[in-house]
C-alpha cells in the first residue's frame, strides 16, 4: 500500500528559475527525509525557464507537483494556490530563494507526529550564508521547546512580545490551515494566522530552526528580499496583527480587557512596534531616505523612545540631511527648472555634492550666485540662500517667489 504523503513543501515562485534550480538541487542531494513528501511549486505565470527547471528535476525523481497559474495574481494567491494543492498531512512554506535544515525539519515532523493536538509547529530561522555554507545567526532564540494549549491567548501573547518573536516560520497541519490561512492587509499575517491556529488547537515553538533565510548566495548578488521591505514599512501592520490577536482572544474569553489589563496590552503592543520601528529607522537612514527616517524618528520620540540607541545614533546628523533632501525634492518637483543657485553657502561644491547624493536630478545644473540675473536664468532657476535678506534680494531681481528658499524654509519643521 502506498504511504500517505506526510509533508507538502509549498514553494510559490515567479521568474526565479536560477534560484529554484539551486533550491531543488539540495533536495536531490539530501539523504535525511525518510517520510513521504511532495514539493508543491505554484508558478505565478513565469516567463523564464521555470517550467524547464521543474522538468529537469522531475526527471531526477523529485516528487514535484507543478501548478502553473494562468496569470500573475500576486503573492498571496500564489501561496494560497500552493497550500490548496497540497495533499500532505502537514504543509510548510518555503521561499524559492531560501533553504531548509533537513535534520531539524525531520525532528519537527517527529514532534508533530507525537503531539497530535498541535496544529502548528513554529521555530526560529537562521540567516544563512549559502556561499560559505554556514548558519550566521538566529532571528530569535528559544531555550527549549514550548507548547501552548488551545486558546491560551494570554500566555502566547506574553511569550511573543516579551521575547520579540515573529511567528513567521511554521509547519502546519493542513486540516487547520484551511481555515487559518486567509488574506490580511492591515493586520500582519503571522500574528493573525497564529490567532486562528491557536483558536482551533495547540501550537508549539521549537528550539531548533529548520528554515534557512539565505542572506548571501552565489546565484544572484544583491537580490531584493521581501523581508527587508516589510521591516522598513510594516510596523503598523505588526501592531495591527497583535491587536487582531488580542481581539480574537478577547472574543473567546481568554484576554482580559479590563482597564488595567488593556493598558498593559497597549503598552506591550507599543514597545513591540517601537522596536521594529527602530530597525526601520536604521534601514531608511542607511538607504539615504532621510525624510522617511525623520518621520520614524519623530514617532519614536513621541512614543517615549527618544533615548533609544538607534534614535541617538542619527539625532545629530538628521537635521542637515533632511534639509538638503527636502530642498532636492522641492527642486525636482518643479517643472521647467534648469538651474539651482546656491547663495551665501560656505562651500558650493560640498553642498552640490550632498544634493546630488540625496537625489537631486542630474538635469539640474548647480550654480554659484550669478553676477548677472538675466531673464534666461531668473525664469528657469530655483535659489537656496541662507536668510530672509538674501531671499528678498533675489525676489527684487525677478526670481519667482516660491522658487526662492532660505535655510529656515528647510529646517524649521525638523526638531530633534
Amino acid at each position: 500500500m502506498e504511504k500517505k504523503t506526510k509533508l507538502s513543501i509549498c514553494i510559490p515562485t515567479y521568474n526565479r528559475a536560477a534560484f529554484l534550480r539551486f533550491l531543488l538541487t539540495t533536495f536531490v542531494e539530501q539523504k535525511i527525509i525518510d517520510f513521504p513528501y511532495e514539493i508543491v511549486i505554484s508558478d505565478n505565470a513565469s516567463t523564464d525557464d521555470t517550467a524547464t527547471v521543474v522538468e529537469e528535476f522531475l526527471s531526477q525523481g523529485l516528487p514535484i507537483k507543478y501548478c502553473r497559474r494562468e496569470v500573475n495574481g500576486g503573492g498571496w494567491p500564489n501561496l494560497a494556490n500552493a497550500y490548496q494543492q497540497a495533499i500532505g498531512e502537514y504543509a510548510l512554506y518555503l521561499a524559492d530563494d531560501d533553504l531548509l535544515n533537513f535534520q531539524n525539519l525531520r525532528a519537527a515532523i517527529v514532534y508533530l507526529n507525537i503531539n497530535p493536538e498541535t496544529v502548528a509547529c513554529y521555530a526560529p530561522w537562521t540567516m544563512y550564508d549559502a556561499i560559505d555554507g554556514v548558519d550566521v545567526s538566529l532571528f530569535y532564540t528559544i531555550e527549549k521547546n514550548r507548547k501552548f494549549s488551545r486558546r491560551s491567548f494570554s500566555d502566547v501573547f506574553d511569550f511573543m512580545t516579551k521575547r520579540h518573536i515573529f511567528p513567521e516560520i511554521a509547519i502546519y497541519r493542513t486540516s487547520a490551515l484551511r481555515s487559518a490561512f486567509v488574506p490580511k492587509d492591515f493586520c500582519f499575517w503571522a500574528f493573525s494566522h497564529l490567532a486562528h491556529l491557536l483558536d482551533v488547537g495547540a501550537v508549539a515553538f521549537l528550539e531548533k530552526p529548520f528554515y534557512r533565510s539565505v542572506a548571501r548566495t552565489a546565484v544572484v548578488r544583491d537580490r531584493a528580499q521581501a523581508g527587508n521591505d516589510e521591516a522598513m514599512t510594516g510596523w503598523d501592520r505588526y501592531r495591527g496583527g497583535l491587536e487582531y490577536f488580542l481581539y480574537l482572544g478577547s472574543k473567546r474569553g481568554q484576554i482580559d480587557l479590563s482597564p488595567a489589563k488593556s493598558a498593559q496590552y497597549e503598552e506591550a503592543c507599543k514597545v513591540f512596534t517601537m522596536r521594529r520601528m527602530s530597525v526601520a529607522l536604521r534601514m531608511w537612514f542607511e538607504r539615504g531616505e532621510y525624510i522617511k527616517a525623520y518621520e520614524i524618528f519623530a514617532r519614536m520620540c513621541y512614543g517615549g523612545c527618544s533615548q533609544h540607541p538607534e534614535v541617538q545614533d542619527v539625532r545629530e546628523r538628521l537635521p542637515l540631511m533632511v534639509a538638503v533632501q527636502t530642498l532636492a525634492q522641492k527642486v525636482n518637483a518643479a517643472s521647467g527648472l534648469k538651474y539651482l543657485i546656491l547663495d551665501q553657502v560656505s562651500s558650493v561644491e560640498s553642498l552640490a555634492s550632498l544634493l546630488i547624493e540625496v537625489g537631486l536630478n542630474d538635469s539640474i545644473a548647480i550654480l554659484p550666485t550669478p553676477t548677472k540675473h538675466t531673464p534666461e536664468i531668473t525664469s528657469a532657476a530655483a535659489v537656496f540662500t541662507s536668510n530672509a535678506a538674501g531671499r528678498d534680494a533675489f525676489l527684487n531681481n525677478g526670481y519667482r517667489p516660491n522658487m526662492v528658499f532660505c535655510e529656515s524654509d528647510m529646517v524649521s519643521s525638523v526638531v530633534t
